[in-house]
Parts: structure tokens; C-alpha cells; sequence
């Protein structure tokens, strides 16, 4: 690779990227305190523009990204952020929204945030869907917290134990300690499929859930998915979808028809929402009905006047332009079947 060099080696004095006009209004005086004030000018490099533009050019080049070349981040390989999205994202009416404006003063957004809630919901196969959980592993946080206050209201407080399958994204067992459970590692059988009698020997009274992803980490979608679930099912647990891989199996089986009570999705893999440099993020969950009078406030309501939450969060608004992108991306997408017929109705 070619070393860049720095500006202040590439500048010679005199050189100026950009002339500003004379200041017509008087100046300012005593608006800071004079310690803080600059004796002396700024040592800056002097540049031509042409200069300054080839450099950081250059430097831009040497950035991997979606646009350059297949996307090298884990299970964030199969992403796709279509331009349009981000068009549409900007549009001055939604993305210059303030985050302390009224309610019936942003009702289209609003609405986004409400169809939001609703798509994702049929889309995973779950009864009702929270936007709160602002990255994966705080979707994970938020959905083992719920599987820890349903099993406690039901006065099940000895289910502390959360079984994870050695392929387990590693924020799996991290977020059951966050939530002071504990992790059980359970081996996979040689094809990297769980192994059905690990899984029965594992289970017991005192298990919470069992978080899974599928296709698991390896890429294998869990064929036996079925008998996991009566596995755990029959033992008092719940299962957890964990949504990193959830693009491969996206509008072609849901989570909540392969029997998991909890979803989480990442919108900055699956649903065209941007994730680079670590953020920003999405984690949305989902649940099935007997988990719905744990969701976390504040829910999205449509009343007869307008929609609004039940709790005025900023972090909704601030991170507005998620469920824009989502909803572009889902009505480009055939997530539906092909003769415009609904999923079939989940056991929820």
C-alpha cells in the first residue's frame, strides 16, 4: 500500500483551499474569557484545494465497504442497503423532525413507527412487537429480561438458566449474565446441528429459555427446529430467536411458526438500515400473546384521533430514520405470498 503523505507535508506557505469574504458585521468582543483565546494562529497546513480534495480522496479509497467490495462483517455479509432508502430517509419533512415536537404534530411519522410495529410482527409470526431495543444484543438484553419476568410472575423463580449452543454468537451467553442468568453450553452434533439428547439432558425445572439462532452462526438451518422446541417446551422453557441470520430465511418461514416465543431482528442486517463503524442500530423484538403484557413502555397506539405513545420516548424519535428505511425496503421486497394472500395464522 502506498503511504499518504501527511497535509502538513504536502502544504507550502501561501497556499489556501478556500478564500472567505471579509466579514461585513462587526465582531464579537469578551465572549470568551481571554485565557481561552489563541495568542498566536493555529498551525495549520496551507493547502490548494485541489490538494486537500486528492488527499482525502485517496484516503477514502483505502475504506472496504458495501460499495467497494462484499461487506466483511460477520452475519452483516448478506446486507443490502439500496440507495433509495437513503433518499427517502432525507426527505426534509421527516429527517428535520425535532425530538420534542408534539405528537399531532408528527402523526406521519407516527404512523411509520405504528405500520413498523405491525409488519415486523406478521413478518416473524408473533402477536406484538416493541421498537425500543436499540442494537442487537439490547434486543437480547430487553427479550431475556421479558422471558425472566414472565417465568417470575408466574412464580417460577428457580428458571435461571439459559442454554446456548456452541455455535452461540458470543453475545448470547453475554446477555443472559447481563440479566444475572446463567449460561449453559450444550455440545453440537458433528454436521453442527444441535444435538437432540445434549439439549434433553440440559433442560429441567430451572430452565429459563434457550436462545438460538437459525441458520445458526455455521450457515445450517435447524431442521429439527420442531422437536427442539417441544424439547424445551415440555420442560417450561421458551425459545429465543436470536435474528443475526434472519435474511436467509426472510419471507420463506417465520420464527413464531418454528415455535419461538421471542424474536429479535436486526434492522441494520436484514431490513436496509445502515451499520457501519459499530452503529448506528436497531433490535427490535417480538413476542407471542402470553408474553405481550411484558413489553416494555412505550407502545405505539392508534386511538380514533390520532396515533401517539403511551409513553413519550426520544429515543424513538431520534432513531426515526429506521422505520423510514425499513418501510421502503419491506414495500420493494415480495414478503408476501405471491397471490397477495396473507401468512397463515401462528399458534400464538
Amino acid at each position: 500500500m502506498n503511504e499518504q503523505p501527511l497535509l502538513f507535508e504536502l502544504g507550502k506557505p501561501g497556499r489556501k483551499a478556500i478564500d472567505l469574504p471579509a466579514c461585513d458585521v462587526p465582531l464579537a468582543e469578551n465572549l470568551l474569557p481571554t485565557k481561552y483565546l489563541r495568542t498566536a494562529k493555529a498551525a495549520l497546513p496551507e493547502i490548494s484545494q485541489l490538494e486537500l480534495m486528492r488527499h482525502y480522496t485517496q484516503l477514502s479509497n483505502r475504506n472496504f465497504g458495501v460499495d467497494t467490495g462484499f461487506y466483511p462483517l460477520g452475519s452483516c455479509t448478506m446486507k443490502y442497503n439500496p440507495k433509495v432508502n437513503e433518499d427517502i430517509s432525507r426527505y426534509p419533512g421527516l429527517a428535520l423532525l425535532h425530538p420534542l415536537q408534539s405528537e399531532d404534530t408528527v402523526q406521519g411519522a407516527m404512523e411509520v413507527l405504528f405500520k413498523m410495529e405491525e409488519s415486523l410482527a406478521e413478518i416473524a409470526g408473533m402477536a406484538g412487537v416493541t421498537l425500543q431495543p436499540v442494537a442487537g444484543a439490547h434486543g437480547e438484553l430487553t427479550g431475556l429480561k421479558l422471558i425472566r419476568a414472565y417465568h417470575r410472575d408466574r412464580g417460577d423463580l428457580i428458571r435461571t438458566k439459559v442454554i446456548v449452543p456452541d455455535s452461540a454468537h458470543g453475545t448470547n451467553p453475554a446477555s443472559a449474565a447481563m440479566c444475572g442468568m446463567e449460561a449453559v453450553e450444550i455440545k453440537s452434533e458433528a454436521d453442527g446441528s444441535i444435538d437432540l439428547e445434549a439439549l434433553k439432558a440440559a433442560v429441567g425445572a430451572d430452565t429459563a429459555a434457550l436462545m438460538l439462532t437459525n441458520p445458526s452462526t455455521l450457515g445450517l438451518f435447524e431442521s429439527k427446529i420442531e422437536a427442539i422446541a417441544k424439547i424445551v417446551h415440555d420442560a417450561g422453557g421458551l425459545l429465543y430467536y436470536d435474528g443475526a441470520n434472519s435474511n436467509a430465511i426472510m419471507g420463506i418461514v417465520r420464527p413464531g411458526d418454528m415455535g419461538f416465543d421471542v424474536v429479535h431482528l436486526n434492522l441494520h442486517k436484514t431490513f436496509a438500515t445502515p451499520h457501519g463503524g459499530g452503529g448506528p442500530g436497531s433490535g427490535p423484538i417480538g413476542v407471542k400473546e402470553r408474553l405481550l403484557p411484558f413489553l416494555p413502555d412505550p407502545h405505539v397506539e392508534k386511538t380514533r384521533r390520532q396515533i401517539c405513545l403511551g409513553k413519550i420516548c426520544k429515543k424513538h424519535r431520534q432513531g426515526a430514520c429506521f422505520p423510514r428505511q425499513f418501510r421502503c425496503y419491506r414495500e420493494s421486497l415480495c414478503l408476501y405470498p405471491d397471490d397477495g394472500s396473507s401468512w397463515p395464522a401462528s399458534d400464538q
